[in-house]
């Protein structure tokens, strides 16, 4: 960070706190402009966000974070705020994401108020006037794939004829996601994004692209997370005892074929994204740590084609380009 922003940083965060124990330490930074940074003043700890108004609107962050917070879910609370500067002072959930901590042994505890926490997001948390999730937006993320993971990771062109079965495929995957209940989505929900807080956990954050769309988003960015995996078998059973919470509440009256259905067929949508945006991530933002995670997401990507057969043909025509190569290592421009 430049030592003015910086500068301006300490200030923003003095005014509204008092004298500071110490220099604010960076806490995170995410996939976009915004980065997060710790400061403790009064023998408590806040987090300031710093998102450089050239670059970051803070207005969708803060609808979000209040929508979360009336409903009655952990998303920080917002303490004081300078839009002009891009600044936010914010209640601080910790350094315990749910990424490290996911074991055997705390995996159903965690996951457990993870799926607590979703069902009252898609049952409580006021939707109106958020943008749409719908097939014109579904459609231009996964045309990163084409655009990021198969051009510039893989150095591929596709043909007339494998642009017609990636269209073809693409396009079964927003019918399916068009027949699903509309609900709020966070976008990004998943085990970097949720946080351990005893006794009010989970803590929620990035969810500034909330949009209400197809309902089972959440649910695939959470149990085929892109940074873990666990057994299908036991996937499907989270699967399952969610659609039974949700006909329970009266939000769907589907069969479990049928949902699992759309819950593969969105994970996929997802998953072709993923493997674009990581990719993007790397050689447009300058981010290395993305490629380490591709293996996995074209995993998911090739699993669920192979359990469908409409998705068969596209599933091995990828598999097949991706054959013994190593995703990890990223590949140099072109002279």
């Amino acid at each position: 960070m430049p030592l003015t922003r910086l500068t301006a940083l300490t200030h923003f965060a003095a005014t509204n706190l008092g004298p500071l124990a110490a220099p604010p330490v960076a806490a995170s930074a995410d996939a976009s402009f915004r980065s997060y940074w710790r400061v403790q003043a009064d023998g408590r700890s806040w987090i300031v966000m710093d998102a450089p108004p050239d670059k970051e609107d803070v207005g969708p962050w803060l609808d979000i974070a209040r929508r979360l917070r009336a409903a009655g879910l952990n998303a920080p609370e917002v303490h004081a705020e300078d839009r002009a500067q891009g600044f936010l002072l914010l209640s601080d959930l910790g350094t315990r994401t749910y990424l490290p901590e996911l074991t055997e042994a705390s995996v159903e505890s965690l996951y457990g108020d993870a799926l607590d926490a979703l069902l009252l997001m898609q049952t409580k948390v006021d939707t109106t006037g958020l943008p749409p999730y719908d097939a014109a937006r579904l459609s231009t993320e996964m045309e990163l794939f084409e655009t990021w993971f198969l051009q510039r990771h893989l150095g591929l062109e596709a043909s007339c004829d494998e642009t017609d079965l990636i269209e073809a495929t693409m396009t079964r995957l927003l019918s399916s996601a068009a027949e699903q209940p509309v609900a709020f989505v966070h976008r990004d929900y998943h085990s970097r994004n949720l946080m351990i807080v005893p006794g009010a956990n989970p803590g929620i954050i990035d969810f500034q692209d909330a949009v209400t769309g197809p309902l089972t988003y959440d649910l695939v960015s959470l149990l085929k997370d892109c940074y873990v995996e666990w057994p299908l078998a036991r996937v499907y059973d989270w699967v399952e005892g969610y659609r039974q919470r949700l006909l329970a509440a009266g939000v769907v009256s589907v069969g479990t074929t049928r949902w699992r259905r759309w819950f593969d067929w969105m994970g996929l949508q997802r998953h072709l994204k993923v493997l674009g945006i990581f990719a993007r991530l790397y050689y447009r933002d300058g981010k290395a740590g993305y490629l380490k995670d591709l293996p996995l997401v074209l995993k998911y990507t090739l699993g669920t084609c192979e359990r469908y057969g409409e998705l068969a043909p596209f599933g091995e025509w990828l598999e097949a380009r991706t054959r013994g190569i190593d995703l990890t290592r990223p590949r140099p421009e072109r002279p």
